[in-house]
Order: C-alpha cells, then structure tokens, then sequence
C-alpha cells in the first residue's frame, strides 16, 4: 500500500524525492501519514481537496480486502 501511494504522488510534486509514507498501525485501523515538500502540498491537496479525494479513493479502495480501516493523512 505503502508504494502504491508514493507512485500515486511522486508524478505529481516537483520534488519526489522529498515524498515519504508513514505507517502508524492499531488495533482495527492502519494510518498513512503522507507528507510530501511545503511548496507541493497544494498540487496533492488539488482545487477543493479533489486530488485528495481522488488518492483516498483508490487507497480506500486497494485496501477494502483487509479487515483494518484504513486512513490516509497528508501534511508537510
């Protein structure tokens, strides 16, 4: 899952480099931490959090097999 958003969100920032995933796993529930460069937190987030909406659906989506819920959170 981890790789699946990092090759969702590194042809959309201009410093791919600077995009790590972290996984913060509970009980019932797995957490990705996104956080990708200051200057392209907008290109991830997209006009009205479309783009966001967008790359939880298909993480949402991939990881509908597990029995966790699955969250995606996207910062600096």
């Amino acid at each position: 899952m981890k790789q699946l958003i990092e090759s969702i969100v590194k042809p959309l920032v201009d410093f791919p480099k600077d995009v790590h995933v972290d996984v913060v796993e509970e009980d019932n529930r797995v957490t990705y931490q996104l956080s990708v460069n200051k200057t392209d937190i907008g290109k991830v987030i997209g006009k009205q959090g479309r783009v966001a909406k967008a790359i939880r659906t298909v993480v949402y989506a991939a990881g509908s097999s597990q029995q966790k819920k699955i969250f995606l959170e996207i910062g600096e």
